[in-house]
């Protein structure tokens, strides 16, 4: 192995790899390390992301909602599907299964980039030098004239309800139960505790969610959180907002979870309690004394807009970094950084980084909310168009919902897209491409949207935002 590369990247996540393949696509030598490690012990590149976080959870979210679908749906198709059960070792097989290809998807694809692939720990030291020590306990120092830092995130830990390993989990110990909890607690109502309740609520879990903030989805625009709370609840979620844990004690078989609210001192007795309080920026051991690189209040590498840490030849991307904590997101950064080393013109537009809630009905938006927009005082107007009307969502059964469009009242630029309903993170991709092209709400109304079709629902409401809606009956 040489001890000499142009770029080292540190971290084989969803930011580390695509950095990394960038840059070897660029020309350059590359060296990837990662030390993730499942918990039979075997290493894998492909970070939270592939191993713990969005494709294991994407898979069970699949599998949970056709099973959702066949109890409760397929009979108005005039399917009938007596008896229908779930055999969770075996969906929990598939989704091993899918994660295993994935990864080792991202293994052929860097050799196939020309990286060198490094399983162990990686720090940074001085001078742009990296300590790398093996899972097998070997240390080397390699050097390189570019040092990408793509160390990751990690679960928040709430001292009044620590992890166990058995009866308090995290979210990743959430995605690899055996059996379906019959009381499931999930503290934190944000993207990855409203999916995993999901999960478990529809293999028949009865699913408390406590959500420390007094507002539902606070990150979404208000009006798509209200319809979510409803859909949530009639899955027979009960989420309980300002409810705020103060402590968790495993007694038996059971766990029994304080918290208090605007009625006083609450508890709660589930079987599992899953804490999904958000992450932190993931950096044990990743920077050695006198590299410079500085961390902000939070424990985020500091950087700039072109994720420059302000030490000569040494970057940061991803979670680790300031921004949204999102897989998509860190692969631009990693792409624009490997370009930006090679010479070549990188950038990443984070006004328009899209969010996505894979629940059912799903949920996507891009840009600001129109809270954010009326505080700024800026003269806007709104169209919003329900999945009720859409053709397609009625064939599809599936017509909760709707598309919303934001823009301005005087220039009519598109200031932000909020879909709650069906295939809503696909949906979303063409509000990012208008938003990335400065698009007005009038160059949606006169793009042609095959019908019947569910863009048709992103068409409508951007006529409705001019009252000039066709197929809305509330324009």
């Amino acid at each position: 192995m040489a001890d000499s590369f142009d770029v080292i990247v540190i971290g084989g996540g969803p930011a580390g790899y695509p950095a990394a393949i960038r840059a070897g696509q660029n020309g350059l030598s590359v060296a990837c390390i990662d030390e993730w490690k499942n918990h039979d012990g075997s290493a894998a590149f492909g970070g939270t992301c592939l191993n713990a976080g969005c494709i294991p959870s994407k898979a069970l979210l699949e599998s949970t909602e056709l099973y959702h679908r066949a109890r409760e749906e397929f009979a108005v198709h005039g399917i009938q599907v007596p008896n229908v059960s779930i055999d969770v070792t075996t969906m929990q097989k598939r989704k091993s299964g899918i994660v295993k290809k994935m990864t080792d998807g991202v293994m052929a694809l860097l050799k196939g980039a020309g990286v060198t692939p490094l399983q162990g720990h990686g720090r940074l030291l001085p001078d742009r030098k990296v300590e790398f020590k093996s899972h097998q306990g070997e240390v080397r120092t390699l050097s390189a004239k570019q040092v990408v830092l793509a160390s990751g995130s990690t679960p928040i830990e709430l001292k009044s309800a620590a992890f166990d390993g058995k009866r308090i989990i995290d979210s990743w110990g959430a995605l690899e139960l055996t059996a379906v909890p019959n009381r499931l607690g999930v503290i934190g109502a944000g993207v990855i505790g409203l999916e995993l309740g999901s999960v478990w609520r529809r293999l028949g879990s009865e699913v408390v969610v406590l959500e420390a903030l007094d507002t539902f989805l606070g990150i979404a625009d208000q009006q798509v959180a209200k319809e979510a709370a409803k859909q949530f609840k009639k899955l027979g979620m009960d989420i309980r907002t300002g409810a705020k844990v103060t402590g968790a004690a495993v007694k038996g078989d059971a766990v029994k979870v304080s918290y208090t609210d605007a009625k006083g001192e609450q508890s709660l007795e589930v079987d599992t309690l899953v804490v999904a309080v958000g992450r932190r920026p993931f950096t044990a051991e990743l920077l050695a004394a006198g590299t410079g690189v500085q961390l902000d209040a939070r424990g985020f590498i500091t950087v700039d807009d072109k994720c420059r840490t302000g030490v000569e030849g040494v970057w940061a991307i991803g979670d680790c970094v300031r921004g949204p904590m999102l897989a998509h997101k860190g692969k631009e950064e990693g792409v624009m950084v490997a370009d930006l080393i090679a010479g070549h013109y990188g950038e990443v537009n984070y006004r328009i980084v899209p969010s996505v809630i894979y629940t059912a009905p799903e949920i996507a938006w891009v840009g600001e909310t129109e809270e954010q927009v009326k505080a700024s005082g800026r003269p806007y107007k709104v169209g919003v168009f329900p999945f009720m009307a859409s053709g397609r969502a009625r064939a599809m059964e599936s017509t909760q919902g709707f598309a919303k469009l934001i823009a301005d009242q005087a220039s009519d630029e598109i200031l932000g897209v909020h879909i709650i309903g069906p295939m809503a993170g696909e949906l979303i991709a063409e509000a990012v491409l208008a938003m990335e092209y400065t698009a007005s709400a009038e160059d949606l109304q006169r793009t042609i949207h095959a019908h019947p079709t569910l863009s048709e629902a992103l068409h409508e409401a951007a006529l409705a935002a001019d009252k000039r809606a066709i197929d809305n009956i509330n324009r």
